[in-house]
This record gives C-alpha cells, sequence and structure tokens, in this order.
C-alpha cells in the first residue's frame, strides 16, 4: 500500500490541528484486549465481582480506553513516531460507553523535531473520562 500521499511532515502540522474517533465499547472488545494482554483484573470480566466493588458494575479496563488516543495521535499525526503519554483516569468506563477521543497539537518543538499534544477522552454524557498529553516524533525526510 502507498501511504506516501498520507504522511505528515513537520510543514503539514500547525498548533490547534486535531483529530477524534468515536467508538462504543462492546464486551465483545473487552474480551478481545483481555485475551490480547492477558489483564485477568476480575474488575474488567466479573460481574459479580464488580457488583462488590465502588463501581458497581464491570469497568473497562483504562489501557484500553488510551488505545483510543493512540488511534487520535496517529490520525494528526499520521506517519510518525509516539514519544510518551501520561495519562490521568477521571471517571470509569463501562461496557456500552461511547468514548470520543481526541488528540489536539498544542505546541511544535523544533529543536526536538517533536509536537506536543493535548489528548482527552469524553463519555456519550460529555463527561472527560481520561485527559493527558503525548509527545510524537516528527521524521526527517
Amino acid at each position: 500500500m502507498n501511504y506516501s500521499e498520507k504522511i505528515k511532515h513537520w510543514e503539514d502540522m500547525s498548533v490547534g490541528d486535531s483529530a477524534s474517533f468515536t467508538k462504543t465499547i462492546t464486551e465483545t472488545d473487552v474480551i478481545l484486549w483481555v485475551g490480547l494482554t492477558g489483564d485477568m483484573n476480575p474488575i474488567h470480566i466479573d460481574k459479580e465481582y464488580s457488583k462488590t466493588t465502588r463501581f458497581g458494575d464491570v469497568i473497562v479496563p483504562g489501557l484500553m480506553v488510551a488505545g483510543l488516543i493512540s488511534t487520535t495521535v496517529t490520525m494528526a499525526t499520521f506517519g510518525n513516531v509516539y514519544a510518551n503519554q501520561n495519562i490521568k483516569f477521571l471517571k470509569p468506563v463501562y461496557i456500552g460507553d461511547t468514548i470520543t477521543a481526541t488528540a489536539t497539537i498544542i505546541e511544535k518543538l523544533e529543536d526536538k523535531h517533536m509536537v506536543k499534544l493535548e489528548t482527552k477522552c469524553v463519555n456519550q454524557k460529555g463527561e472527560a473520562v481520561m485527559i493527558g498529553q503525548g509527545m510524537e516524533y516528527i521524521l526527517k525526510e
């Protein structure tokens, strides 16, 4: 596949550029994630156990939700390399929630040839469930 038309170069990116991705999280998504990662925490897979916790139900693994942020960073800076990400988990995500992840370029660091991105996930109620910042290396040609 030829990606040359999609690759984003330094001069193609500006502060304020943004990308979003929306997904409704299903039980199948969580089961696949648990199978791929081996994350067998009962809070993510056992409804009866989860009823006894402060969450009252199964919650979606936080890093699974963070994967949606990775998608938006890729969309905003296509063809470059993720350098780091910090995340603050604000609210639980439940199976059936619709999450919109957004990444917005907030700074271009010319000396490092990197961009800093504000990242966030909100649920269908408009509540922030996750916030953070990421960095992306912008590859030189």
